[in-house]
C-alpha cells in the first residue's frame, strides 16, 4: 500500500500536467489568504474582538468567508454570497420547468449559461450584503471615523474581493483540481487552527475537565474514521455492454459496474444547510442597522432559537437530512443515465434498457441516498451535542469544520487519484 501510494505521489509531481493543476491551487491560495490579511479602514480593534467574542453566529459566518471575517479584511464575504446564489439557482431547477430543462436538458451550453445566472445573482446579493453588514459594523462602533465616501469605498472594497474570490474559486474548479468553492473555505479553516486549538486548550484548562478533552478527541478521530469510510463507501452496479461489430471485427459481450457513492453531494449539504440556517439571522442583523421597530423583537426570536441546541440541531439534522435528497437529485438524473447506457449498448442485467433501467436507478440512488443522508445528518448534529456536555460554544463551529475539511481532502485525494490512474493507461 505504501510503494502504492509513493509510486502514485511520483507521478503526480513527476507529471508536468498534474504538477501544474496543484501548483495553481497552491498560488490561488496564497493569494486568497494574501487577501485575507489586508483588512479595511477604520476598525476599531477592541471593539472588534469584543464583537466577536459575543456573537457565535459571526463564527459560523467566519467559515463560510474563508477566514477573512475576523480580521474584516477586504474578502471578509469570502464565497458567502456566490454560495448563497448557487443556492437560489439550485432551487429554481426545482421551481421553474426552463431552469430545470436549461441545466438538465441542454447539456454543456445549458449549465453555461446557468452558471452565469449564478454569477449575475452574485453581485447584487454581494452589494446587499456588504452595504447591510458595514452599516452594522458602524452602528455597532467597530467601525469609526468614515465619512460617507470612505464608507462606499469600504463597501466597494468588500464587494470587489466577494466577486474576486468567486472568480478565483472558478479558476480553481478549472485549471486546478477539486471544487474551488469547497477548497477556499478548507484554506480558511486550515489557517484558523491555531486559533481554534488556542481556545479548546483554554476552555479545557482545568485539569478537571482532562477526562472530557481526552473525549472530545476521541470523538473527533471516530469521526473523521466515519466520514472516511461512508463518504468511500458505494454500491457497485453491474453492468454489461452487448456485442458491437466495428468494420470488419466483432467484439464480444464485456463487463463493468457503475459505482453509486452512499453520498453522492459529498460536503454540499452541509453548506447548503449552515448557509440556510445563518441567512435569517444575517438579514436581520443587516435590517437592525437601520432603526426599524419590529427588528429586535424578531432578532430576538431568532437568537433565542439559534441558542436552544434542541431546535438548532433538529433544524440542522433536518436541512441536511433535506438538502442530500435535494442536491443528488439535481446532480445524478436516472433517466439520463439510462439513456447513455442504452446508447452505448450498455444494460444492467436481467433489467429491461430504458425506463425500467431508470427506475432500478432511481430506486438504488434513493436508498442510498436515504443511508447517506442520515448518517450525514447524524454526524453534522454530533458536535452540538458535545457542545451541550462539555458547555464549550466552540466545539461546535470546530465540529462543522472538521467535516468540511475531511471532506474536502478526500475529494481531493479521489481527484488526484483520478488524475494520476489517466496517466498511468
Amino acid at each position: 500500500m505504501i510503494g502504492t501510494f509513493t509510486h502514485k505521489l511520483k507521478i503526480a509531481f513527476t507529471d508536468s500536467a498534474i504538477r501544474n493543476r496543484i501548483l495553481f491551487v497552491l498560488g490561488a491560495l496564497v493569494i486568497f489568504r494574501a487577501l485575507a490579511a489586508i483588512p479595511i479602514p477604520g476598525i476599531d480593534q477592541a471593539v472588534l474582538e469584543q464583537f466577536f467574542s459575543n456573537n457565535q453566529f459571526l463564527g459560523l459566518l467566519n467559515i463560510f468567508s474563508g477566514g477573512g471575517l475576523s480580521n474584516l479584511s477586504i474578502v471578509m464575504l469570502g464565497v458567502g454570497p456566490y454560495i448563497t446564489a448557487s443556492i437560489i439557482m439550485q432551487l429554481m431547477t426545482v421551481m421553474s420547468p426552463h431552469m430545470k430543462a436549461l441545466y438538465s436538458e441542454e447539456g454543456e451550453q445549458g449549465r453555461a449559461r446557468f452558471q452565469q445566472y449564478s454569477r449575475m445573482l452574485t453581485l447584487p446579493l454581494s452589494i446587499l450584503q456588504a452595504f447591510g453588514f458595514l452599516t452594522l459594523l458602524k452602528n455597532q462602533g467597530v467601525l469609526t471615523g468614515l465619512s460617507p465616501f470612505e464608507f462606499s469605498v469600504n463597501v466597494v472594497l468588500v464587494v470587489a474581493g466577494a466577486l474576486l474570490l468567486m472568480w478565483i474559486g472558478e479558476l480553481v474548479t478549472e485549471f486546478g483540481i477539486g471544487n474551488g468553492v469547497s477548497i477556499i473555505i478548507f484554506a480558511g479553516i486550515v489557517a484558523s487552527i491555531p486559533q481554534t486549538l488556542s481556545q479548546l486548550t483554554f476552555a479545557f484548562a482545568d485539569p478537571s475537565q482532562l477526562p472530557l478533552y481526552v473525549g472530545f478527541l476521541f470523538v473527533a478521530l471516530v469521526i473523521i474514521y466515519a466520514v472516511v469510510v461512508m463518504t468511500e463507501a458505494e454500491r457497485p452496479v453491474p453492468i454489461t455492454y452487448a456485442r458491437q461489430s466495428r468494420g470488419t471485427k466483432t467484439y464480444g459481450q464485456s463487463h463493468s459496474f457503475l459505482p453509486l457513492r452512499l453520498n453522492q453531494a459529498g460536503v454540499i449539504p452541509i453548506i447548503f444547510a449552515l448557509s440556510i440556517l445563518l441567512f435569517p439571522q444575517m438579514v436581520l442583523n443587516i435590517l437592525s442597522a437601520f432603526s426599524l421597530t419590529w427588528v429586535p423583537a424578531v432578532l430576538a426570536v431568532i437568537n433565542e432559537f439559534m441558542a436552544n441546541s434542541l431546535y438548532y440541531g433538529l433544524s440542522y439534522f433536518v436541512l441536511v437530512f433535506v438538502f442530500t435528497f435535494f442536491y443528488t437529485a439535481v446532480t445524478f438524473d436516472p433517466e439520463q443515465v439510462a439513456k447513455n447506457l442504452q446508447r452505448n449498448g450498455g444494460f444492467v442485467p436481467g433489467i429491461r434498457p430504458g425506463a425500467q433501467t431508470a427506475q432500478y436507478l432511481g430506486n438504488v440512488i434513493t436508498r442510498l441516498t436515504f443511508v447517506g443522508a442520515l448518517f450525514l445528518s447524524l454526524i453534522a448534529v454530533l458536535p452540538v451535542g458535545m457542545t451541550v456536555i462539555t458547555g464549550v460554544a466552540s466545539l461546535a463551529i470546530g465540529g462543522t469544520a472538521l467535516l468540511i475539511v475531511v471532506n474536502v481532502v478526500l475529494d481531493l485525494i479521489r481527484r488526484v487519484d483520478a488524475q494520476v490512474a489517466l496517466r498511468e493507461y
